[in-house]
């Protein structure tokens, strides 16, 4: 499995439209065939700051998600809010799944 980290800085001004596009794209991003999670989280002490977590079946599905429509027009839609250009990390997932005795369901919650 392949894990996209995406590091993310957005101008506080502009938190409120960068969740409603992440959103739009989270919800397409979820349905691409290859992909088996694709999250949004926010640091606590920094609402400004975000990861992208996403998990693909493979370098390859990742790789498509990037010539995706709703990734390009995510990606143009947000670029103006960035408060410094984001980063990407690529990691190998080597153990995921739910902690035994839990459900494994979403925790939910949106944005």
């Amino acid at each position: 499995m392949h894990v996209t980290l995406v590091h993310v800085r957005v101008d506080p001004s502009h938190i409120d439209e960068f969740l409603a596009a992440s959103a739009a794209n989270q919800a397409a991003s979820a349905r691409e065939p290859g992909a088996l999670r694709f999250d949004l989280l926010r640091d606590p002490s920094d609402r400004a700051r975000f990861v992208i977590y996403e998990v693909y079946r493979s370098a390859e599905d990742a790789a498509a998600h990037k010539e995706t429509a709703h990734y390009l027009a995510w990606r143009e839609t947000v670029a103006p809010w960035m408060a410094e250009p984001r980063r990407g990390e690529s990691m190998e997932a080597v153990v995921l799944g739910p902690l035994p005795g839990r459900a494994g369901g979403d925790a939910g919650g949106g944005f």
